[in-house]
Formats: structure tokens, sequence, C-alpha cells
């Protein structure tokens, strides 16, 4: 009887051993993004209907080229995530993207939990703007609620500007950087003069500044293309009134194109976008974790693209 009750023992935990496996998770290797893998991120980022483009994963890559990484399945990517730096102050993650298929299986965890591992010793502070779908995935991971972001868009119009102002010109010199380096610094509490040089080489439409009447700068915006809009920002300014002279700006140079801008609403006038004809089409959460930092300004219209900051 004895022998006869191991046998039983035996094949139940063999059993047991082999329901486990069937039910592990399937071997998921994380390594760095590269270049070549561009193609099969660009794949993810349709399938989630983001704006990014080629060149902006090739920027990611040029920013932090040891802090982005994409998660293998069978030799093929099936998910990624970027970090970019600003100096040792802030960091931000973004491009968290998974196959469809393979969506709540863990790889996007893995992927964050590799970018945090990463970020330990280089940042005090690390953001992101998580979708609404992704916000209980960050808050296990310690991120907290900072404040929100909205997506809007609209067609840009070719016509006259709706808010014609002398105090904004178009296009920027070197001599004008150090100042607006420094105007963005003080709005986004960190040093991102790589990204911002970056994002001006690559603009779709030259850049919009906007001045007081002693000469000082007191505001500017970007825009760049993307895959499905052209995208405006970041659009800073001390002047509130001023934003709308900036966005008529931006708007004017690009045409009959769509057009998204990503709203901060620590700004509180929306109306600059509704009296433009845009319309919201979803929020983003903007969340921190780590060394307790300064929320974004509120002299910030538009961020720069959820994947930046």
């Amino acid at each position: 009887m004895y022998g006869t009750l191991k046998r039983c023992l035996g094949r139940a935990r063999i059993s047991a051993e082999l329901t486990l496996q069937m039910h592990d998770p399937e071997p998921i290797q994380i390594r760095l993004l590269k270049e070549s893998d561009i193609a099969a991120a660009m794949e993810l980022k349709e399938f989630a209907g983001w704006n990014q483009t080629q060149s902006d994963w090739q920027l990611l890559l040029k920013l932090e080229p040891e802090g982005c990484f994409a998660a293998l399945l069978d030799d093929k990517v099936v998910g990624t995530t970027t970090t970019t730096c600003y100096g040792r102050e802030l960091a931000w993650i973004g491009m968290v993207l998974v196959r469809p298929e393979r969506r709540r299986s863990g790889i996007a965890t893995k992927l964050i939990k590799t970018a945090l591992d990463y970020l330990q010793t280089k940042v005090e502070t690390v953001k992101l703007d998580a979708t609404t779908q992704g916000r209980a995935v960050y808050e296990k991971l310690g991120f907290q609620v900072e404040s929100c972001i909205e997506r809007w868009s609209s067609t840009a119009s070719s016509g006259p500007l709706m808010n014609e102002d002398a105090s904004v010109q178009v296009s920027i010199d070197v001599a004008e950087l150090a100042e607006l380096f420094e105007l963005d610094r003080s709005a986004f509490n960190a040093d991102r003069s790589q990204l911002l040089n970056a994002l001006i080489a690559s603009a779709s439409v030259p850049t919009a500044l906007a001045r007081s009447d002693d000469g000082s700068l007191t505001g500017y915006a970007f825009a760049r293309p993307g895959s499905n809009a052209d995208y405006v920002g970041p659009i800073v300014t001390v002047r509130p009134e001023q934003a709308g002279s900036l966005l008529d700006r931006m708007l004017n140079q690009i045409g009959s194109r769509r057009v998204y801008i990503d709203y901060n609403t620590e700004f509180s006038n929306s109306n600059v976008l509704v009296g433009r004809g845009f319309i919201k089409e979803r929020d983003f959460i903007r969340m921190s974790r780590g060394k307790s930092s300064r929320r974004t300004s509120s002299s910030v219209f538009g961020i720069a693209g959820p994947e930046i900051g």
C-alpha cells in the first residue's frame, strides 16, 4: 500500500509540475533597442494608433542609446520602452508599447522595471505620461498622479492669422538659443537643451518666439511632422495672453494639415483651443516617481510629447 501511495504522489507531483509549466509565462528576453528594430517598433506604434515617426525613434535612440529597450519573444520584437534623461534631475519614460495579442501578460511591467533599474542611479525623479488604461500598471510600480494632459486635434487654417501680434516672430538664430533654453528650464524644471536643439533641427515649420516690450523672450512654440498629424509643442509662455498668438503663428505656417496639441491643464485656459476649432480627443495622466519635484509649470501651454515630456 505504501508503494501504491508513493506512486500516486509521484504522479500527482509530475502532473502539478506539468500544469505549472503550461501556465508559466512565455520566456521574454529584454535587450537594448537598436536602430535595426525601428521597423518593428513602428509596427507596434501603428497598432496603438500613435503619431510618432521613424525620425522620432531615431531621436530617442540618439538621446539615450543605453536606455531604450525591446522585449523579444522567439526573436521577434513584441514590446518597447524608452528613457530620456534631462541631466541628473529628471528622466522621462515613454513609448511603452506591446503587441495587441501579447498585452496583459506582464511584458509592459518587465520593460518598465528594466527602464527603472537603468535610471536608478542616474536621476532623482522619473516621470511619464500614462494612458488611462496604463495608469494602474504604473501605480503598482510606485508612480503617483501629478496632473492631467489632454490631447486636442484640429485642421490648421491656411488663412490669415487669427490673432496677429507683432511681438511674435518666426525663426530663431544661435544668439537666441541660450535665452530659449533658460526659459524652458524654468518651465520644465530640468535642462532639456539637447532635446530642444534636435526638435529645432527636425521642425516642420520655423520656431515662433514671443517677446515683451523690452525685448526679452517670453514664449516660444515648436512644431514637427507626425505620422497622423503635425505635432505642435512644446508651447511655453510666461504671458498667458500670448498663447493664442504663438499658436496662430504655428497654424498659419502649417497650412491645412491636421494638428495635434497635448495641452497642459495646469495652464488653465483651454478656450485658446476651443476658439480655434480644436476638439479634445483623450486624456493622459502625468505621473511621477522618486524624489518629489515641482509640477510642470503653468507657463507650459503644450507639452513636447507624451514620450519626452
